[in-house]
């Protein structure tokens, strides 16, 4: 883990971007402790976001009990298990499409959150990495 600006709270030791964030006060996992009951299917795809995650520069991985977060300063995309998937979730100033995002796109103070289900590390193709990317140099530093 990187450190990245923000603030921690003191009670669990999570980082948010704004102090005093109203949150679930709960300390964050290991990788080792989080993946340690989760789907088989799911390192492989956080592995395949975080060759591509790392070379953006620094990151925050924040394992939790419902996915895994990665931020700068704020949040700028999640993982979260799902029975055959994992839900790479993720928000830009505009909405975009692709064969991945089946949910609902949801517009929120001027966001567009989008959601791709990523079955296997090759569905991360090279439209969701720029999307990655433009998500990560989008959340404040």
């Amino acid at each position: 883990m990187v450190d990245v600006p923000g603030w921690t709270c003191p009670a669990c030791g999570r980082r948010f971007a704004r102090a005093g964030q109203t949150h679930e006060c709960a300390p964050a996992m290991s990788l080792e402790e989080y993946f340690s009951t989760g789907p088989a299917h799911e390192r492989p795809i956080f592995e395949a976001v975080m060759r591509h995650v790392d070379s953006l520069g620094p990151v925050h991985v924040e394992p939790v009990s419902v996915g895994i977060f990665l931020k700068r300063a704020r949040t700028f995309a999640q993982l979260r298990p799902m029975q055959r998937w994992v839900a790479l979730s993720f928000s830009l100033p505009r909405r975009v499409t692709h064969p991945t995002i089946t949910r609902k796109v949801m517009l929120y103070h001027g966001r567009h959150y989008h959601v791709a289900n990523l079955r296997r590390p090759e569905d991360l193709d090279d439209d969701l990495r720029g999307w990655i990317t433009e998500a990560y140099f989008d959340a404040p530093t």
